[in-house]
C-alpha cells in the first residue's frame, strides 16, 4: 500500500468520514497545483500560527495534509521550533513555508537564517514577505533578499502575505517575482477581491486562503451549552466549504489547535458546499455584521485621530472570533504610542462610516479598553 493510501485510510479509521468518501479520497488523493511553483498541495493545509500541541501537526500529517505555515514572529518565535520537532524525519514528505515581517534585506535573511535553524531544514518550499498591505513596502531591496534566498537554495519559492490584495495586486504582477500569494480569503468578504484574484491566477502565482474561518471560528459559540445544544452548529465546516470551492486558491491554511478542529477540517475534503450551508452562512454574517471587519479597507484615513480602524478592529477579532486575547494584544500593544494612547469614549460622534454596518466606535473602543 503506497503512503498516500494510507494516510487517507487513517482518516477513515481516526476521524469516522463515511467509507465511500474515504475510499474515493484513498483511490485518488487530492491535491491541486500550487501555480507555476507546481508543488502539489492538499486542499486543506494546517495554518500553525496557534498551535502548541505538536501531536495534532503529527496527526495531520498522518491523515494525509501535506502543508504548513508557520513564521518567524508566531509564538514569540516559538511556533517553528515545535512545527520543526512535530514533523522532524517527514521533511521529503511535506511543504513547509515560513514568514519574515522585516522591511529590511538584512534583517530579513537574518530571520530566514533563524528559522532554518529553528525548523531543522536547510530549505522552506516558500518564504513569505509577511503582512504586507501598502505596495509601497515591496522595495526591490527586499525583493532582492528574497531573490537571493532562492539563489543560495535556502528557498523554493517568493511568496508574500497580505490583507490587501487589490491594493497589492498591480506592485506583485509588476514585480515579476513572487510565486505565491497568500491572503485572507472568507464567506464574510465575499467577493470582493476576486477580479484581483483572477488576475494573479491567469499570471500563475499560486493562491493561498488564511483566515478561512472568519467569523465562524469555534470560540465564537460553536461549543454545545449545558443542555448540549450548538450556538451555531455546522459554521466552521461550512465556512471552510465556502474556501474550497473557488478552484483560483490551491489550498486553504485554517488554524488547529486539537483533534476535534483537524477532524472538522480533514471532513471539509470530502463535503461538498450546500445549499444548508448557504444558509447556515447568511444567517451568521447577519448576526455578526455589527461585529465583524469585512475588511474592504473603505475607512482607511477616516479617523481623525489616526486610528488605523481595519487594522485594530482585526486584533479585536483575535480575541472576540478566535478565542486569541495574547495574540490581539500582541499588535495592539505593537501600533505607535500616539495611537495606543486615542479614547474614542472621549469623541462627540465617529467620522468613520463603515459601509458593511459594523459598529466602530463601540469596537474600537472595546479593542482600547481589553488591550491598552
Amino acid at each position: 500500500m503506497s503512503s498516500n493510501t494510507s494516510r487517507r485510510n487513517f482518516i477513515a479509521a481516526g476521524f469516522g468520514i463515511p467509507a465511500a468518501a474515504a475510499l474515493a479520497a484513498a483511490a485518488a488523493p487530492s491535491y491541486r497545483t500550487l501555480g507555476k511553483t507546481g508543488l502539489k498541495v492538499t486542499p486543506v493545509g494546517f495554518g500553525c500560527m496557534i498551535t502548541s500541541d505538536p501531536s495534532v501537526i503529527e496527526r495531520a500529517f498522518d491523515a494525509g495534509i501535506n502543508y504548513f505555515d508557520t513564521a518567524r514572529v508566531y509564538q514569540g518565535g516559538n511556533n517553528e521550533r515545535m512545527v520543526g520537532a512535530a514533523l522532524k524525519g517527514k521533511r521529503d514528505k511535506l511543504i513547509i513555508s515560513t514568514k519574515s515581517t522585516s522591511r529590511k534585506a538584512k534583517d530579513a535573511l537574518a530571520d530566514l537564517d533563524t528559522s532554518l535553524r529553528e525548523l531543522g531544514t536547510d530549505y522552506v518550499d516558500i518564504w513569505y514577505m509577511h503582512a504586507v498591505d501598502d505596495p509601497k513596502e515591496i522595495t526591490d531591496e527586499l525583493i532582492g533578499a528574497w531573490e537571493a534566498a532562492k539563489k543560495a537554495g535556502k528557498i523554493r519559492h517568493i511568496g508574500i502575505s497580505t490583507h490587501q490584495p487589490n491594493a497589492l495586486v498591480d506592485r506583485v504582477l509588476a514585480a515579476g517575482k513572487f510565486e505565491v500569494l497568500l491572503s485572507t480569503y472568507n464567506f464574510t468578504i465575499g467577493t470582493a477581491s476576486d477580479a484581483a484574484f483572477e488576475r494573479l491566477a491567469k499570471a500563475g502565482i499560486g493562491l493561498v486562503a488564511m483566515k478561512v474561518m472568519a467569523p465562524a471560528s469555534r470560540e465564537y459559540g460553536f461549543k454545545a451549552d449545558s443542555a448540549g445544544r450548538m450556538n451555531r452548529p455546522g459554521a466552521p465546516l461550512a465556512a471552510l466549504k465556502w474556501v474550497l470551492r473557488n478552484r483560483n486558491f490551491a489550498t486553504a491554511i485554517p488554524s488547529m489547535v486539537d483533534m476535534d478542529q483537524l477532524e472538522v477540517n480533514l471532513r471539509a475534503l470530502n463535503e461538498s458546499f450546500s445549499e444548508e450551508d448557504a444558509r447556515i452562512l447568511a444567517r451568521l454574517d447577519e448576526q455578526i455584521r455589527p461585529l465583524y471587519c469585512r475588511m474592504c479597507y473603505q475607512c482607511a484615513g477616516q479617523c481623525p485621530k489616526g486610528i488605523p480602524v481595519a487594522e485594530v478592529l482585526r486584533y479585536l477579532s483575535y480575541a472576540d472570533f478566535y478565542g486569541q486575547y495574547p495574540l490581539g494584544r500582541e499588535h495592539f500593544l505593537a501600533l505607535p504610542e500616539k495611537v495606543r494612547e486615542v479614547r474614542c469614549t472621549d469623541c462627540a460622534t465617529c467620522a468613520v462610516n463603515c459601509p458593511n454596518g459594523v459598529q466602530v466606535a463601540a469596537r474600537l473602543a472595546k479593542a482600547q479598553s481589553i488591550f491598552a
